[in-house]
């Protein structure tokens, strides 16, 4: 699976990091980090997160199979 953030959009209200801390956390600066590539297993996780993101700035994409 794949995340991409739109960071022009992201505003960091954190909300994916409650959502889905496996996969997104901030740095000592406030800045949201996460890894694009992610196991299958976290789908659900990141489809939550990207759900709760006041902003719409996520978006989640299962690989081709």
């Amino acid at each position: 699976m794949r995340i991409t953030v739109d960071m022009n959009l992201c505003e960091s209200h954190g909300q994916c990091v409650f959502a889905a801390p496996d996969i997104f956390s901030f740095d000592e600066e406030d800045y949201l980090v996460y890894e694009p590539a992610q196991p299958d297993e976290l789908f659900a996780a990141a489809e939550k997160a990207a759900g709760s993101c006041p902003v719409r700035a996520i978006s989640v994409q299962r690989d081709a199979s």
